[in-house]
């Protein structure tokens, strides 16, 4: 059986980010009353939580270690709040997306795998996109703990759609983390190099 999963961002939608994300987040933290430290765009970008090579660190922990290395807190509720606020998209879907999405549904389940930091943000582009409901799997880097192209992510993905990594179909726009299920044996498709509207062409199987 084939199976095929799908990056979000940048494959099949757009969508918006801060230009300084270091000052939407200090700007949403004062909106909830949250001191911010000076040089705070020094400390945003600054590591504080020590994680192994390829781990992803949720962005609100990163915020919350970061106030609290200069002698600042607040609770975990608050400054999760203020890191969704402060990423909350505009998002558009990138055109093809439904001709993507039936191809590799006629050949078997389909996924979702998507590095991403912030909580709340899949899930929020997936509806913004009329995209919610359409996966068999959705897994993100923040939930499993590693961001591709580390093999967990597709790991994981290609077990909760019940097949062997090798046996998985990845789409996305970036060669150096999509291209990662290469690692595993399965097939990396370039969706800069190849339109979503064709991509039937590219999965294999039969349709």
């Amino acid at each position: 059986m084939t199976a095929a999963s799908f990056d979000l961002f940048g494959t099949l939608v757009t969508a918006s980010t801060p230009d300084d994300p270091a000052a939407a987040v200090a700007r949403e933290l004062r909106d909830r009353g949250v001191a911010v430290p000076e040089a705070w765009a020094t400390t945003y970008r600054t590591p504080h939580v020590d994680t192994p090579d390829g781990a992803e660190t949720p962005l609100p922990a990163h915020v919350a270690a970061a106030l609290r290395s200069r002698g600042f807190e607040a609770s975990d509720t608050v400054v999760r709040h203020a890191v969704v606020a402060a990423f909350d998209p505009d998002v558009r879907r990138v055109e093809g997306v439904d001709a993507a999405l039936q191809a590799a549904r006629e050949r078997g389940p389909v996924g979702l795998c998507s590095n991403c930091s912030v909580p709340e943000l899949v899930p929020r582009t997936l509806v913004r996109a009329d995209l919610r409901g359409t996966f068999d799997a959705v897994v993100t880097s923040a939930a499993c703990g590693f961001r591709k192209p580390h093999p967990r992510p597709f790991e994981t993905v290609a077990a909760d759609l019940g097949v062997d990594p090798s046996a998985l179909v990845h789409v996305g726009d970036d060669p150096e983390t999509d291209g990662g299920i290469e690692a595993l044996g399965g097939r990396f498709v370039d969706a800069t190099e190849t339109p979503l509207s064709t991509l039937g062409d590219r999965l294999g199987g039969e349709p």
